[in-house]
């Protein structure tokens, strides 16, 4: 979303790509207007607009993955469940370990 902003400049938009990626926790928010009170307010406003529009798909995206792993091991264990026990054979019957 950064890179496609037509108030920031490339480097900007560079630099604001790389920072949100890297920072994406909740107290975020407050963090991100501290660090921009050195720019002009069209960039500032730019930055939280990208950040406040990219975070609820950053947030789907991150829980998306333990639920498909969550459900790929659900499917696994019904797999489990039609094999058959194995069967003991009885041939390591009377060896001597230790």
């Amino acid at each position: 979303m950064a890179e496609s902003s037509a108030v920031l400049s490339p480097a900007q938009q560079q630099h604001v790509a790389t920072v949100l990626e890297a920072r994406c926790r909740g107290d975020e928010q407050l963090e991100l207007e501290k660090l921009l009170v050195d720019q002009p307010k069209d960039v500032q406003a730019e930055i939280v607009r990208i950040n406040t529009d990219a975070r609820p798909i950053a947030l789907q995206v991150a829980l998306l993955i333990p639920i498909a792993a969550a459900l790929a091991g659900l499917f696994i264990s019904f797999g489990m469940l039609r094999r058959p026990d194995p069967v003991a054979t009885g041939a390591g019957e009377g060896l001597a370990f230790g």
